[in-house]
């Protein structure tokens, strides 16, 4: 057999393949989420989440380092707050020595170059474990965003680098834009999840805040995952009034979506690999039926390929490794 072409020239070796790969993953991609909790020297794992911790911020920081080492720039901090502390209006939210304040500060202080981004929703400060301020049964959107302002300019005073709003509330993004702006904060970013679905993949980590609604579901303010114009038209508007990374969650069944997005804006493009993602590749692992390190690989090289500048994923330590290892 003659041929003028044969494709697999390019893949007959890893040094080949390696030369014409496409899509790289590297340690920069990754953002690393971080789960907080009050309380000194303490370590939780989250059982629905094997392999992934709750630390008090003495251990946060020293995690934190070993993550800057291994060449990761950026870490998403999530706080669980008291049962006492929680009620409708979310204040503790912005008490300036609240635990993600000073977890910010310690952060900063022990890392300064790492980019620091911080979670900004009501539901780890809600009596009723919603994103918003809940009225009649009602999750009220105006008040909400008033809550959501105070919270994410309580973040930059504190030093974050980018606020990250996770609530699905309309006109957040713009209204957080005019806060920062007025309160001076002309540095401090907005990575905004604009295409946020209503997914059943975000239990696992429900668990490891103790933040699941405590009635109905979030289907009226995050999206249906019926719907890919949606997201298109949700993220133009948080481009519009200021977001400067939008993301999209979950990652992995939503790849479509990451590349329709990808399309159409011109700032960078975010996807976070939610916890019930996570969940469901150990659970395979365990029972022998996937490989885990190759999984891994493949699934973020997938969300990188599908157009996510920065993929924020519980596995960022252990795809280092395996890089590096590559």
């Amino acid at each position: 057999m003659i041929l003028q072409r044969r494709n697999r020239i390019l893949r007959q070796s890893p040094a080949i393949r390696a030369m014409v790969a496409e899509t790289i993953l590297q340690p920069a991609d990754f953002i690393a989420p971080l789960f907080i909790d009050e309380g000194e020297n303490l370590v939780t794992e989250i059982a629905s989440m094997p392999g992934y911790y709750r630390r008090s911020l003495d251990l946060t920081v020293k995690e934190v380092k070993e993550l800057w080492g291994m060449g990761i720039k950026s870490v998403l901090l999530f706080i669980k707050c008291k049962d006492e502390w929680k009620d409708n209006t979310g204040k503790e939210a912005w008490n300036k020595h609240g635990l993600m304040q000073r977890s910010v500060k310690a952060i900063k202080e022990a890392v300064p170059e790492m980019v620091v981004m911080t979670d900004v929703a009501l539901d780890p400060y809600s009596s009723y474990g919603h994103d918003g301020i809940v009225k009649n049964g009602e999750i009220v959107n105006d008040e909400t965003v008033e809550a959501l302002v105070r919270m994410s300019i309580s973040h930059a005073e504190a030093g974050a680098d980018f606020v990250a709003p996770s609530d699905m509330m309309d006109g957040r993004i713009g209204a957080i834009r005019e806060g920062l702006e007025e309160h001076h904060f002309t540095k401090t970013g907005i990575m905004s999840y604009s295409a946020k679905y209503a997914s059943c993949f975000y239990g696992p980590f429900r668990d490891a805040l103790d933040s699941a609604p405590g009635f109905g579901d979030k289907k009226t303010y995050q999206m249906d995952y019926a719907n890919r114009t949606e997201a298109i038209k949700e993220t133009i508007i948080d481009v519009e009034e200021g977001a400067d990374i939008v993301m999209i969650k979950p990652a992995l069944a939503y790849l479509d979506i990451i590349r329709e997005i990808k399309n159409a804006v011109d700032v960078p493009v975010s996807a976070y690999q939610v916890s019930g993602e996570y969940a469901m590749i150990k659970a395979a692992a365990k029972m022998g039926w996937l490989n885990e390190e190759k999984t891994i690989l493949e699934c973020l090289t997938s969300i990188k390929r599908a157009g996510a500048d920065l993929i924020a994923t519980y596995f960022a330590k252990e795809a280092v490794r395996l890089l590096n290892e590559k």
